[in-house]
């Protein structure tokens, strides 16, 4: 039997967002492959997410009627309710990973679900956290150029920074 696997809200919004189009690929292949596998997991949390960002938030926004049938196909996922059960699980992870709020109820509904992966860019790649390892999806795919090395240049008549040299007197 194959794990089951949670997937936040963006990683649905990049599988309908043109404007990433390599995003875009690598979230309809990994949906793809969780849904012949039967292993996809969310939580309603994570479909609201979606919803309203899919149709108030993108450059080309969705239709109402388009974002929904989205959600209503996922709704076989049997997405995780957010209850009393989920927000106290998630209070103990907030406290003990130091999680934004959102982000603790994510990886509870993931763990409550039994979940080995939790497929987002908004945590960590590579954490595990409360037994449930961290994956972003995009991170091995589509990575953007590193930044260029920081070189610190030395303006003629400044002083360099740092504890002044004592004199030799």
């Amino acid at each position: 039997m194959i794990a089951p696997c949670f997937v936040d809200a963006n990683v649905f919004v990049y599988a309908c967002d043109p404007v990433a189009p390599l995003k875009q690929q690598v979230a309809l292949a990994l949906l793809g492959r969780l849904w012949r596998e039967q292993s996809g997991r969310t939580s309603v949390q994570a479909l609201n997410e979606f919803y309203v960002v899919a149709t108030r938030k993108l450059p080309k926004p969705l239709d109402s009627e388009r974002a929904w049938r989205e959600v209503d196909e996922l709704l076989q996922w049997n997405p995780q309710p957010t209850d009393s059960a989920l927000i106290t699980a998630a209070r103990q992870i907030e406290i003990r990973h130091r999680l934004s709020w959102w982000d603790a109820q994510i990886v509870a509904a993931a763990k409550a679900q039994h979940c080995a992966t939790l497929y987002t860019e908004d945590l960590q790649h590579g954490a595990i956290i409360d037994g449930v390892r961290v994956c972003n999806p995009f991170i091995a795919q589509v990575q953007e150029p590193a930044p260029p090395a920081y070189v610190p240049v030395r303006v003629a008549g400044h002083r360099p920074r740092g504890r002044p040299r004592k004199s030799a007197a």
